[in-house]
């Protein structure tokens, strides 16, 4: 056992013992430190500071009680979260979940992610995350807005455009965007840079909604066009019909594929035309109906409800899953391999599990994992807080082209660091390494803070 392995064993022993009940924590630990072993082996000096057992303790998590009042004038009660997880490179900077899921195990895992995606960007921002177990699904514009001004009431106290710069994530669109800032401005003045995906009105930029979809076509754009592949003319699954999931198959048609299927919690659409776009945001950013709809306006497309049937049985080439954690497991890879895939770029954080990623990696499928794929959220996010810090608003084919290099960089940095280390292709490894060295390289030079 070389002192590499020996150094990353006994930190994630340790790591299990201290976060026995976080399940989802525990497995993003694991494929990170997994990868770092020929790190530690090559620069012994991370060992002796204790690196790694510093990055995966929080600088700082953070747990309040939410209190509203619901349109009956009924008080309920949530739990809010932020986890403000390493300021070594930047302010902390990362999203805010709304989800019923939503546990401290949820919000460490995202914020542990975060770190290496921002890092991989190349921009000054450190890694954080929160959320709360509220759901807005069915809840009023005045019971959302409600909710939102209380936890943004608590969660002010320890954010700041210099400190921590929260965005969007599942369950926290442009409404929830407005209401945070609305919050934080009347008890804290016009303060521009604290929140990232505000509305064009009042300092958002351009491209902030599109950027994580875009990110990810552009990640997987990179990979086929290095196989000597391309877009062009590729069948593709896009699971989930969020934000991410709806821009992804944007950039998808947009470069020649044709989108056949997409999904939200209820089951998944299939439409052997391409999907409509259109009618998706029509019923997903306007109206918020449940996917089913979408055959009531397209009747030769076919609805499978969630408990009959998986949208990774169809036939593609191309899969970007774009809901949710763990929503693609062995089983699922097995069959899209089967079936003939080409790639898979991940659009959500951490989708799919450590063993469908193995099957994927035996299979020779081509692999972007989400830190890297999923990174142009956050990418434009920083470019927002760019534009605010500058009092400038920049075009949409100015960000755009900016996307485009970040998304580009990061897969040639995860490949360059993939052929360093001995497993040239491997961009789970890749992307991890380029990722962590930048954040150790800063904790190491900062001494122990």
């Amino acid at each position: 056992m070389t002192k590499g392995r020996e150094y990353v064993t006994e930190v994630f022993k340790k790591v299990k013992e201290d976060n026995a009940h976080e399940s989802e924590f525990l497995q993003a630990v694991k494929e990170v430190f997994e990868t770092l072993v020929p790190v530690f082996d090559r620069y012994p000096k991370y060992i002796e500071e204790n690196i790694l057992e510093r990055l995966v303790e929080p600088e700082r998590v953070i747990s309040f009680r939410v209190a509203w009042l619901d349109d009956q004038g009924k008080v309920q009660v949530n739990k809010g979260y932020r986890v403000q997880y390493s300021s070594a490179i930047g302010p902390y900077k990362g999203g805010i979940r709304f989800h019923p899921s939503v546990n401290q195990s949820i919000v460490k895992f995202l914020g542990f992610e975060q770190i290496f995606k921002n890092s991989l960007t190349g921009l000054p921002i450190g890694g954080g995350k929160g959320g709360s177990n509220f759901d807005p699904k069915g809840k009023s514009d005045n019971e959302v807005m409600r909710f939102v001004q209380a936890f943004m009431t608590e969660l002010q106290k320890y954010i700041g455009p210099d400190i921590d710069v929260p965005a969007g994530d599942i369950g926290v669109g442009a409404r929830e965007v407005g209401y945070m800032f609305g919050q934080y401005k009347k008890l804290n003045g016009y303060k521009n840079g604290v929140i990232t995906g505000k509305g064009l009105t009042y300092g958002g930029s351009l491209v902030r909604k599109e950027a994580t979809g875009y990110g990810a076509v552009y990640f997987a754009e990179q990979m086929l066009k290095a196989n000597s592949k391309d877009i062009a003319g590729k069948i593709a699954i896009v699971s989930g019909s969020g934000n991410v999931a709806i821009y992804a198959a944007e950039k998808l048609q947009q470069l020649g594929a044709k989108v056949v299927a997409m999904s939200d919690s209820s089951g998944y659409i299939y439409d052997e035309n391409g999907i409509n776009l259109d009618t998706i945001k029509e019923l997903k950013e306007k109206q918020r109906e449940r996917i089913s709809k979408y055959v009531e306006f397209h009747p030769h497309s076919v609805f499978t409800k969630a408990e009959e049937g998986r949208i990774w049985s169809i036939k593609t080439d191309l899969a970007f899953p774009c809901a949710t954690q763990n929503e693609l497991n062995e089983e699922d890879a097995k069959v899209l391999v089967e079936n003939g895939l080409l790639a898979v770029s991940e659009g959500a954080n951490m989708p799919s599990t450590l063993e469908a990623i193995n099957v994927f990696h035996q299979a020779g499928v081509l692999f972007g994992p989400a830190k890297a794929a999923n990174a142009g959220g956050v990418a434009v996010s920083a470019l927002e807080m760019s534009q605010n810090s500058m009092r400038l608003a920049w075009t949409f084919e100015e960000v755009d082209a900016k996307l485009y290099d970040i998304m580009k960089n990061i897969y040639e940095e995860s490949v360059k660091a993939s052929k360093e280390f001995g497993q040239e292709g491997n961009l789970v490894l890749g992307s991890n390494i380029a990722g962590f060295l930048k954040v150790a390289e800063a904790m190491s030079t900062q001494g122990l803070v």
